[in-house]
């Protein structure tokens, strides 16, 4: 009981970014000294991007378990369960969640303290959901005495409440336009804004990309003296059939051949293993621990393929126009396998316009395809009203339903292929009807 009267505390601060406020690093740096800091009694590596942070962070902490390194990881969103987004390694070689006891424990331990600080004038205002998420996970690691911890940045890095730690390495990831409210409206005021988890003399791990994200991100490093390290030669050098459930190639480290063969398809993946593999090298990680965790790396809802009542299942959350792409790139290259139904979100303040633009054609029902749209329970959510918008403006035929599991049930009525796509937060309802 105390756990579920945690989680309906914790949404009642309003879920991420649905209340508009300053964000102040002083605010958090606040709430951990009343902690006892506990940030501070792990190493810890920090992972920025707008896509492709998850799945490096993912790939990173499996290596490192792999390894036998006692460690955290540290996510957002989760899909289904908060829990999902504090995990520490298990003696049997796993990245296990939060139990429940235990995020309970931890979670009135920090509202405790903040209230209090609140109460003494010390902080202005109660924490968001995100600091005190954050805040959670470093006691947890703290308590759990891990060794190290790979954490994902939340929204852009500068501000985030995940950067007061002292990161050994920073990774940035691949940079796009998203949060553009919050962050800046063009690749280069985003880039700067990820380039802020840098530090004074730091190590940074990056791929080249957009030129105005090596740029932005190049003048910052320089500034700092930043030693950079460029991941591209973990990236392979042949051609990978991207149409496989896996990535299989093999790479070089340390100059021997090392196999890769990551249960994350699709060829964007590549580039995030290469920058997991890349962090690793700099940690001293073995290659045979480096092979295992990728191997052995799991995360949800990234072109993952599922089956459900005799339908196969493509779930990914393709929640911005880069992801979009990465996921209508996969989808044309995969086999002419008869008809497929979309059912898509999205979050109102993403790019869905532009998302549409780019998915929806695929799904031309001449070809004998499909287009299912539903409102999401969310407060940030697309309205009826504004996936029928999306509709007309792609002249796209398109059912709409008041809810997930509406259009979830149409779905099943039709053969072929279902793809869940346009939200981490559509991808969350449906996993639970996948498993009913």
């Amino acid at each position: 009981m105390r756990y579920h009267e945690a989680i309906e505390h914790l949404y009642a601060r309003g879920q991420e970014l649905t209340a508009r406020r300053k964000f102040d690093l002083a605010h958090m740096r606040t709430l951990a000294a009343a902690l006892g800091n506990p940030q501070t009694h792990f190493r810890s590596v920090l992972v920025a991007g707008t896509n492709g942070k998850g799945s490096t962070s993912a790939t990173l902490a499996h290596i490192l378990t792999a390894a036998g390194r006692r460690t955290g990881l540290y996510t957002s969103p989760h899909l289904v369960r908060v829990n999902e987004r504090i995990r520490i390694s298990s003696a049997r070689g796993t990245l296990d969640e939060i139990s429940d006891d235990a995020f309970a424990e931890l979670y009135f331990k920090v509202d405790d303290r903040a209230n209090r600080l609140v109460s003494e004038g010390a902080l202005p205002h109660p924490p968001s959901f995100f600091e005190v998420m954050t805040a959670v996970a470093f006691l947890a690691f703290a308590e759990a005495r891990i060794e190290i911890a790979v954490l994902e940045v939340g929204l852009g890095g500068r501000l985030d409440a995940t950067n007061i730690v002292d990161p050994e390495i920073s990774v940035i990831t691949d940079i796009a336009l998203d949060h553009t409210e919050w962050l800046g409206d063009t690749i280069t005021l985003i880039a700067r804004e990820k380039a802020g988890i840098l530090r004074p003399n730091g190590l940074l791990v990056t791929l080249p990309q957009h030129p105005e994200a090596n740029a932005a991100i190049g003048e910052i490093a320089v500034a700092n003296n930043v030693t950079g390290i460029n991941a591209a030669a973990y990236m392979p050098t042949r051609d990978v059939a991207i149409g496989d459930l896996r990535n299989h190639y093999t790479v070089k480290v340390r100059n021997e051949p090392l196999t890769v063969d990551s249960p994350l398809p699709g060829e964007h993946q590549q580039r995030n293993i290469a920058l997991a593999i890349a962090t690793a090298v700099q940690l001293d990680i073995p290659n045979h621990a480096i092979a295992n965790g990728i191997h052995n790396t799991q995360w949800s809802g990234r072109l993952e393929l599922r089956h459900f009542d005799n339908h196969p299942v493509l779930i990914d959350v393709a929640h911005n126009p880069a992801g979009a792409w990465t996921l209508r790139s996969y989808l044309s290259r995969l086999p002419d396998d008869g008809p497929r139904t979309l059912l898509f979100s999205a979050l109102g303040d993403k790019a869905v316009h532009e998302i549409a633009q780019i998915l929806f054609p695929l799904f031309d029902e001449r070809d004998g395809h499909r287009i299912l749209l539903a409102a999401m329970r969310n407060p940030r959510a697309a309205t009826r009203e504004q996936l029928a918008t999306l509709a007309h403006d792609t002249d796209t035929p398109a059912q709409i339903f008041n809810t997930v599991e509406e259009a979830w049930r149409e779905a099943l009525t039709h053969p072929g292929t279902i793809i869940i796509a346009g939200s981490v937060y559509l991808v969350g309802e449906v996993l639970p009807l996948l498993s009913s």
